[in-house]
């Protein structure tokens, strides 16, 4: 060894500076010679001192060190170790499994792939080899095809600037992955559903109700609780695109709740003075963000009106959560809106006669009599 050269040569794989860049090139191999020499494998953590490295490389400061090791990381050669990498005193990573590095220098690349010894323009017949399209597919899972799909594109823009490079096969690789990263946003974007919140004369989709009277629940339960879920949203202000799915789940958890309560008060018999609701009654009111005390308050009036009444029925518990539904629409100003989707969506069921049990119980054309009363 002369005077000119006092120390080991560093040694790198031209291909390999083509396709990652010079100094990544550089390191990667330096990190490689480490972990043969230390024995380590390819799917342990490699430690090594920066103060090392510093010394092996002595052209470069941390800073640097560190801006390389991300760029291999970056590019999914290797993997890093945030947690060492916050406390700045040594390098831990490990190489991919795959050992890419090592089949990426098995070959010489073929005439054109970008190995050059200096900077030069862009060959108009100039193709990406067969290692950097393997990279491309193995680290970011774009397909060869997509890659050279780009390849028209980039030799225009290129040729058009007239610049030089010293590495095409990494402008290309660069070049690939914005295009790559742009398609899958512009397909994200398309399947995207605009979030916002529900109108105030929201009304739930023909597939929503569909669904929900496929389950057996009374199309009366269903549009009597449209108001307060469509209230309840608007106060909170919160945005989706899943306003039917919300509006179903709402729907079934308090039909569940309903027809409990219902099994336990099936015998007709008049209102007494004393009578109160169930708990059932007011944990309904609550999952359909009533006010249990604005539930309290109809209490007098609602006995008093069937007292005079004198009319027998099977559930005095399902006819009061009628009753204060009702006036929660009637007063927050909602009851003229559902009334007029709900005309366009009956179809003429209006006249139809009550055909099952729970469509009796259902019926709100008692309320007509209180509205006019008042």
């Amino acid at each position: 060894m002369t005077s000119l050269v006092p120390e080991r040569m560093l040694v790198f794989s031209p291909s390999l500076a083509a396709t990652i860049g010079l100094e990544e090139a550089i390191l990667l191999h330096v990190l490689s010679d480490i972990a043969a020499f230390t024995g380590t494998s390819s799917d342990t953590w490699l430690k090594v001192e920066l103060a090392r490295l510093g010394q092996m490389l002595p052209f470069w400061g941390r800073r640097d060190l560190m801006r390389v090791a991300r760029s291999l990381a970056d590019k999914g050669v290797l993997q890093l170790d945030a947690a060492a990498l916050s406390a700045a005193d040594q390098l831990v990573v490990r190489f991919d499994e795959r050992d890419a590095d090592q089949r990426l220098t098995a070959t010489a690349p073929p005439p054109g792939a970008g190995a050059t010894q200096g900077a030069r323009l862009l060959d108009a017949n100039w193709r990406p080899d067969e290692q950097l399209l393997q990279l491309l597919g193995m680290n970011h899972g774009i397909s060869r095809q997509f890659a050279l799909d780009q390849l028209e594109d980039f030799l225009l823009y290129w040729r058009e600037r007239g610049e030089v490079s010293h590495s095409w096969a990494s402008r290309f690789r660069t070049h690939v992955l914005n295009q790559w990263r742009r398609s899958q946003q512009e397909e994200h974007s398309r399947f995207q559903v605009a979030e916002q919140a529900p109108a105030s004369d929201w009304w739930p989709s023909d597939d929503a109700l569909q669904i929900l009277e496929r389950s057996g629940i009374n199309r009366s339960f269903i549009e009597d609780a449209v108001p307060e879920f469509v209230l309840y949203w608007r106060e909170r202000g919160d945005n989706t695109g899943t306003w039917n799915s919300k509006f179903v789940a709402h729907i079934r958890t308090q039909w569940a709740r309903f027809t409990s309560a219902l099994k336990h008060d099936q015998e007709p018999r008049p209102i007494i003075s004393s009578w109160q609701p169930s708990e059932d009654v007011f944990d309904i009111l609550r999952m359909a963000n009533i006010d249990t005390e604005f539930a309290r308050e109809l209490l007098p009036e609602f006995i008093l009106f069937w007292r005079d009444a004198g009319t027998p029925h099977r559930s005095w518990n399902t006819k009061f959560l009628q009753h204060v539904k009702y006036q929660w629409a009637t007063r927050h100003h909602m009851r003229n809106g559902v009334n007029h989707a709900r005309q366009q969506l009956a179809s003429g069921a209006a006249g139809a006669a009550p055909q099952s049990a729970f469509e009796r119980l259902t019926d709100r054309s008692w309320a007509d009599g209180i509205v006019d009363d008042e």
